[in-house]
């Protein structure tokens, strides 16, 4: 604007000095000049100074209002100007806050589609967890239902009790007759002169039925568990199979666990010892027990079904350690010993044991020390046994006068050493190792061979003996194939007596020429005198005392020691799978078995005697 009144300013001051300054005209010669001046005079007269002074200020009124105009016109464009910048400067701020809204507008709609594309996200997801949910309750109703129509357990105050078992439907043909029910005898095959050894033998059973329990609890730092199993393979002084085939209710396993947290475990009541192959660990039902019908099993395993206190550690789940207390016996074995000892006695009905069995005073505990190890590929055990002998010496038992004087306890060790192996190949197949060897641990074999023996002077010996097994068996959805090879061995110990006869077990003395000469059938009753002089018929006992009948009294052999040198078996069977499934299990399978009993070499040769068995079972597991 100051720009603009200088400017205007100039040109007026230009044009006053314009005025001021121009010349005024002037003749060149006289002639002309009068001339010219008289023709002015007579034309009109030449304005006035004041004349020319207010038109130059009218002019430059004028020329000040143009001024004013111009000026109004600079100022009116500097305000215009001055608008149209703050226009400017509105409209550069109203872009600005514009690009501003413009970018938040962008974020916003970035983030509205991120918001968008989580909530469809969330309602796909709310909608796959609905659709799970309404499984899962489909599910769940479905388990609830069918645990009140089938409960796999049931829940009493806390704890959930499990029954278990089987029924079976079982028989056993043997080609030598032994007087035996689907359990076998294995020392007890008779040598070919006895009438049995020409006789066979055909027995159905449902004995072998099996009821169990297990009752678990669970605290905080322990797991509290009760288990329970029994058959009925037991025989009560009535027990026969005439008609009612009543045989009674007997105890396999009863025991009570402690499993604490920190991998200890405490374990006591009858269970199998810890002698017996497990499959895991040394966990408590989990025996690997042969597949065999035959509920002796098969040659060469080892195991008793017994009291026991255990305690075990678990390491790292790869290695345990256990120790187990157990329940002594001593089985005595032999021929030809003096009456100048004593073991133990037939049990008393009053200590509610069986007084057609022995039992020996036992002064320890059996003991029992086992490590097992998985380190990735089978189960590997290695264990020892410790037992004690104990009985009581009569050196004048067998005097001309006997008498107690001098009687003395004696007692002597024994025990053993083992090893077992257990792997899977190719899924399929299972493959096992046993061995258990040492002194007086024959009782722990199938076999049922003798601890002990006692020499003349009424000293217990404890006999050598090794037990060994392999088996091999094949898995599959239905089908199960078993066979096992196992054999036991118990080594001769003998003496001589002051008479010069063969003591002890094994003697090359012992006559042994009658085994292969069959006798007539025993008499069942026997003549003694009376105090009157005269003679009496009593009957004649059978080998647990109860009088011998007419027709079910085969002759003993004469002459025939014959003490087991070594039993050996070949099994071969097979458990088919008709249904698995919640409902349980049925199935049906067959064992055949060959049993080769050697003796040790007496007077008269090393008899032998062998048998053939085959057994059929067909069992109903419950679910």
């Amino acid at each position: 604007m100051k720009h603009g009144m200088a400017l205007a300013l100039a040109l007026a001051l230009a044009l006053v000095v314009g005025a001021f300054a121009a010349p005024v005209p002037q003749d060149t010669t006289a002639g002309s000049s009068k001339s010219t001046k008289k023709k002015a005079v007579a034309k009109t007269s030449a304005p006035s100074v004041s004349v020319q002074l207010s038109e130059m200020k009218l002019a430059i009124d004028a020329q000040q209002r143009q001024i004013q105009q111009l000026m109004q016109q600079v100022q009116s464009r500097d305000a215009a100007i001055q608008q149209l910048q703050q226009q400017v400067g509105q409209a550069q701020s109203a872009a600005s806050q514009a690009a501003q809204k413009a970018d938040t507008a962008a974020s916003q709609s970035a983030q509205q589609q991120q918001d968008v594309a989580a909530v469809r996200t969330d309602v796909t997801d709310l909608k796959q967890n609905a659709t799970n949910a309404a499984l899962s309750l489909q599910e769940t109703q479905k388990n609830i239902q069918s645990s009140l129509e089938s409960p796999l357990a049931i829940h009493y105050k806390g704890i959930t009790i499990t029954p278990g078992g089987f029924l079976a439907g079982e028989t056993v043909w043997r080609q030598h007759a032994l007087g035996s029910d689907i359990n076998t005898p294995f020392n007890s095959i008779p040598f070919n002169g006895a009438a049995q050894s020409n006789m066979s033998e055909f027995f159905g059973s449902g004995r072998q039925s099996r009821l169990s329990a297990l009752a678990e609890g669970k605290l905080s730092s322990a797991k509290l568990t009760g288990y329970f199993e029994s058959d009925f393979l037991g025989a009560g002084i009535t027990s026969n199979n005439n008609q009612s085939n009543s045989y009674v209710f007997r105890v396999r396993q009863a025991f009570g666990q402690a499993a604490l947290t920190d991998g200890w475990s405490f374990t006591g009541g009858q269970m199998w010892s810890l002698v017996t192959e497990t499959k895991k660990g040394v966990d408590n039902r989990s025996e690997a027990l042969p597949m065999t019908i035959d509920p002796q099993y098969t040659v060469g395993f080892s195991w008793a079904r017994q009291y026991g206190f255990r305690v075990s550690k678990d390491l790292s789940d790869k290695v345990w350690l256990a120790f187990s207390v157990e329940d002594s016996q001593a089985t005595l074995g032999g021929h030809g010993a003096s009456n100048n000892f004593v073991l133990g006695e037939q049990g008393t009905s009053g200590g509610l044991y069986n007084p057609t069995a022995n039992y020996s005073f036992n002064p320890t505990p059996d003991f029992v020390f086992k490590t097992a190890f998985e380190p990735g590929w089978g189960h590997y055990e290695i264990f020892g046994l410790i037992t004690d002998f104990r009985d009581r010496i009569y050196p004048l038992g067998t005097a001309t006068k006997p008498s107690a004087t001098g009687a003395f306890n004696n007692s002597e060790l024994g025990g053993g050493i083992g090893a077992n192996i257990r792997g899977t190949i190719a899924k399929h197949f299972d493959v096992g190792l046993h061995f258990l060897g040492g002194n007086g641990i024959g009782r722990y074999g199938t076999a049922g061979l003798s601890d002990v023996i006692a020499r003349p002077d009424g000293v217990l010996v404890p006999l050598r003996n090794y037990q060994t097994l392999g088996t091999l068996e094949w898995h599959s959805t239905r089908l199960d194939v078993y066979a096992n090879v196992g054999g036991e061995y118990e080594s001769r110990d003998s003496f001589v007596n002051s008479s010069g006869k063969g003591v002890g077990y094994g003697s090359p003395l012992f006559n042994n020429s009658g085994c292969g000469t069959e006798t007539p059938p025993a008499a069942t009753s026997t003549s003694v005198a009376t105090p009157t002089g005269g003679t009496a018929s009593i009957p004649t006992p059978g080998s647990v005392g109860t009088p011998l009948t007419g027709g079910f009294n085969p002759g003993g052999l004469s002459n025939c020691n014959g003490d087991t040198r070594n039993i050996l078996e070949g099994t071969i069977g097979f458990w088919y799978r008709f249904y698995t499934g919640p409902k349980g299990r049925l199935q049906w399978g067959p064992q055949y078995s060959y049993i080769d009993r050697n003796t040790w070499r007496g007077v008269g040769g090393t008899p032998n005697a062998t048998e053939n068995m085959f057994l059929t079972s067909f069992r109903y597991y419950l679910p």
